[in-house]
């Protein structure tokens, strides 16, 4: 399966296609915050969607994050599946929460969340409408009644995180069909030689592959953590953003929520301090950080972890994630730096860096028009 190819342009320089979509980890960006009932959240939706492809992103997954089920009930059928003109695909909605554990909450909010998981009608209550979920994270150590047997009956992908979990808690929930695990290192405990809980699911002994997010910004995950992870399981690596509604503004002072964010040295802050408020990472500067910073990942590894294990996690292989015949016409041209020129999804040109594309004499007209 192909999802990367290198072709002579004008032959003056060397470009590359592949396909690039942002599987899991997007809480927002530009401004917006998929979590705030308040918003138009078509609205929001059309402009993210329309920014993503700027940064390589063809398809994407929104993420809602532990809230009341009132908010729910209210956003969940308004998250459609489907294309937004001039942007970034809808695969599905991702609900991290409210079915984690309030000892590894991270950002969520531990007035909502659900400490217990005991039937598939407790979670299609709190929900009210599952219809356009694709991904759910819980902890698997709430989950008594192999609820998540259940879930992935429906078609959800189960992934685990937020979770206090020993080993035994998630390698059964793997046999009950858990297919990932969300941002692997963070809202999880520590690695133990004796239990080593999530982490140890990296190495799991079955056909049947076990993938895992990872937020290779080099913020939240330090390169050697990286590197473990990549050389413990190359082909179950996510790359993922986590990006917060923060992400995509420019350099200066940003009002989000009630919050006053300040973005500087590309990072997010809240304003006054020190304090790292969340990602800022667009999915090509993860791509790039992860193939540079880990010696044996070759420029086709980095971009699998971006193309080719999202569509696997998602069971959408053989349209999406490949350039191979009859696939989605997805996919980007980059320079020998990894940086975006320009973004199709579904055929149609929907971005072009044309300051680069001068610089390297390139005529997006000449090359797809003749």
């Amino acid at each position: 399966m192909e999802s990367i190819k290198s072709f002579d342009l004008t032959k003056k320089i060397t470009a590359t296609l592949f396909y690039l979509f942002d599987l899991i980890i997007l809480t927002g960006g530009f401004g917006y915050d998929f979590s705030t009932p308040e918003i138009d959240i078509n609205q929001a939706l059309n402009v993210v969607g329309t920014n993503l492809v700027r940064y390589g992103v063809t398809s994407f997954c929104p993420t809602l994050i532990t809230q009341p089920s009132s908010n729910y009930r209210m956003l969940l059928p308004r998250m459609k599946r489907g294309p937004i003109i001039g942007g970034a695909n809808i695969l599905g909605i991702h609900v991290e929460g409210p079915f984690i554990n309030p000892e590894k909450k991270g950002a969520h909010p531990e007035r909502y969340i659900q400490n217990e998981i005991n039937s598939i009608e407790q979670i299609e209550q709190y929900y009210h409408d599952l219809s356009n979920v694709s991904i759910m994270t819980i902890a698997p150590e709430l989950d008594r009644n192999n609820v998540c047997k259940q879930l992935v009956c429906k078609g959800i992908v189960v992934s685990l995180g937020h979770s206090n979990a020993c080993l035994d808690d998630s390698e059964n929930a793997f046999r009950n069909g858990a297919s990932m695990i969300t941002h692997l290192f963070n809202a999880m405990p520590l690695f133990h030689h004796r239990d080593p809980g999530l982490l140890g699911l990296l190495t799991i002994d079955s056909e049947r592959q076990m993938y895992y997010g990872i937020i290779a910004d080099g913020i939240h995950t330090h390169y050697s953590a990286l590197r473990l992870a990549f050389y413990a399981n190359r082909t179950g690596m996510v790359l993922v953003s986590d990006a917060i509604s923060a992400a995509g503004l420019e350099t200066g002072l940003h009002k989000i929520g009630c919050e006053m964010i300040e973005i500087k040295n590309d990072h997010a802050y809240l304003a006054g301090t020190n304090t790292l408020c969340g990602s800022i990472a667009t999915l090509d500067h993860c791509v790039r950080y992860l193939q540079s910073k880990v010696p044996d990942c070759s420029i086709v590894d980095a971009i699998e972890c971006a193309t080719l294990h999202p569509a696997r996690v998602l069971g959408i292989e053989h349209r999406k994630g490949t350039l191979e015949f009859g696939a989605d016409a997805d996919f980007i041209i980059l320079n020998d730096q990894l940086e975006i020129l320009s973004t199709f999804v579904a055929g149609k040109c929907v971005f072009i860096d044309s300051e680069r594309m001068k610089q390297m004499k390139i005529e997006i007209n000449k090359v797809f028009c003749t």
